[in-house]
């Protein structure tokens, strides 16, 4: 009885040290950080950016949306280049990869650019109203939504030149 008690310990303790490593390999998982990379790359360039021209610090450039380059962009063509360095680019993985950059990129330019454009027409409605119309106190909506094609393109190619600089990284470290 004892050693199957034993025996039954020691798979546990195995099971638990490789379910830990499984949790930990997120830490190395190559198309994960530079999708991750890129996104911060490409907030802290708004954050710098927006400091140069207006000489402020303005923390919400660190997690909003819009501007140059397109954090999505980059996020998302990150992803794709490096599950297709990875993977290979002619499996299923790159397949969805790719598909979903195209849809996040056509929607920052379409939809969402649009969305914003929306929003400035509509602010400035609010703004002329009269100040006892009940919409007149309303809080304004955003605008900086989207992005402008060469802004997604931008965020495309620093995507590309992150998972790029990654797996070149990943290549000298085996």
């Amino acid at each position: 009885m004892r050693s199957i008690d034993h025996r039954l310990m020691e798979e546990s303790a195995d099971t638990s040290s490789s379910s830990s490593s499984r949790y930990f390999s997120i830490f190395t998982n190559y198309p994960l950080i530079s999708a991750v990379l890129a996104f911060t790359i490409a907030q802290l360039i708004k954050f710098f950016t927006t400091w140069y021209k207006e000489k402020r610090w303005d923390l919400k450039r660190l997690v909003g949306s819009g501007g140059m380059p397109s954090s999505h962009s980059a996020t998302v063509t990150a992803l794709a280049m490096a599950v297709g360095l990875q993977e290979g680019f002619g499996g299923s993985h790159f397949a969805i990869a790719f598909i979903l950059t195209s849809i996040v990129m056509y929607d920052a330019t379409g939809v969402r650019l649009h969305a914003g454009r929306q929003a400035e027409v509509l602010n400035q409605i609010v703004y002329e109203l009269p100040a006892e119309h009940p919409l007149a106190e309303s809080m304004p909506l955003r605008e900086l939504l989207g992005h402008t094609p060469p802004q997604v393109v931008a965020g495309g190619v620093l995507g590309t030149g992150t998972a790029c600089f990654g797996y070149l990284v990943t290549l000298i470290v085996k």
